[in-house]
């Protein structure tokens, strides 16, 4: 045997002991990491989307943002034409005049009517004295009658005598019945203010009534008109953008979509036999495919409650034709604690990500 052969026949063993050696570490590496780490690379970067639909119908008069550009929260983006919204306020603010033109008419016939009230009581009061000043006057007349008639049927007094005493007494009966019949016409006109009262009182319930719908005429119309002004509803970036400057949108139309500031999350796919040993809290280290370079740091937030394949459009039916056990997927969701926003601003809802979880 040649020495060039003895070479070869030594080499061979040697590369092959050390793949195995090789071979061995990467294994026991590979064991030691995934009893420490669960991974999947079925995740995604998430985001809270907030559409913006127009709350009222109307001609865009004006856009004041470009597409796929940061806005801030309460920013007026939408302008729409406002002239028929402020003609409506007008008209609910004339109605609400109107309103409360009435509400001072029936103010005044109640003071009216109370005055009215006040001066057939004091009418009343007169009416009673003058009735028991007629009663007075009746006895006193009815006392001279009945002495008179003694002392005629003795011939004491002469009959003109006795005639004048029954005048007297007939004049003060015909007093005291006039009194009664002017006491009871106060009665009557001092019931009838009362009555009156109470039906301007009414009216002036009814009129109230009236000013509080106009009110809420009122309100509403502003509440439309401040609708033509469409705002932000959050920080974010718009996308999405389906308006342009004199297209007419209804009422519940889509307009554009912002993507909230500070709302991304990874929603990561766990296959249901790992996730016997995860739980909320855990750390967790996320790789984004675009920027595999700068990778970010998390923490199990929360569970989905259902697998994916259950929450889609057509899930599975296990009990019609033959069953095939696929292992299932459950979304978990993941909360990013990178302290970089300059890496946070370049993320993007949608992004494949991959995750490690230590556990």
């Amino acid at each position: 045997m040649t020495t060039e052969a003895k070479k070869k026949n030594k080499v061979l063993p040697i590369i092959l002991g050390v793949l195995i050696v090789l071979g061995a570490v990467f294994g026991i590496n590979e064991y030691l990491y995934s009893s420490k780490h669960i991974d999947t690379d079925d995740a995604q970067i998430d985001g809270d989307i907030s559409p913006v639909v127009a709350r009222v119908g109307g001609y865009v008069k004006d856009i004041n943002f470009e597409e796929n550009t940061k806005v801030s929260q309460e920013q007026v983006l939408v302008t729409l034409d406002d002239r028929d919204y402020k003609i409506k306020l007008e008209q609910a603010q004339a109605g609400q005049a109107g309103a409360n033109a009435g509400v001072g008419v029936s103010q005044a016939q109640i003071t009216a009517t109370s005055a009215n009230t006040s001066t057939a009581k004091a009418n009343i009061e007169a009416a009673r004295s003058n009735v028991e000043a007629a009663n007075v006057k009746l006895n006193l007349a009815q006392k001279d009658f009945n002495r008179y008639a003694n002392l005629i049927k003795d011939g004491a007094i002469t009959q003109q005598a006795f005639d004048q005493a029954n005048a007297n007494k007939e004049s003060a009966e015909a007093a005291k019945a006039a009194a009664q019949a002017a006491y009871q016409a106060a009665q009557d006109q001092y019931n009838a203010a009362v009555k009156q009262v109470g039906t301007t009182q009414s009216q002036l319930g009814v009129s109230n009534s009236g000013v509080t719908q106009r009110q809420s005429d009122v309100d509403f119309a502003k509440l439309q008109l401040s609708y033509t002004e469409i705002k932000a509803p959050a920080t974010g970036i718009v996308s999405k953008k389906n308006v342009q400057k004199g297209q007419l949108v209804q009422a519940g139309q889509s307009l554009f979509a912002i993507v909230n500031e500070n709302s991304l999350f990874v929603t990561a796919n766990f296959k249901e036999t790992q996730l016997e040993k995860l739980h909320t809290g855990l750390k967790v280290k996320i790789v984004v495919d675009a920027y595999t370079d700068e990778p970010l740091e998390g923490e199990v937030y929360n569970f989905a409650p259902i697998t994916g394949a259950k929450g889609s459009l057509l899930p599975p039916d296990n009990a019609t034709g033959n069953f095939v056990k696929v292992v299932q997927r459950v979304p978990v969701k993941i909360k990013l604690l990178a302290k970089d926003k300059a890496l946070l601003e370049k993320l993007r809802p949608g992004m494949s990500v991959k995750v490690s979880v230590s556990i």
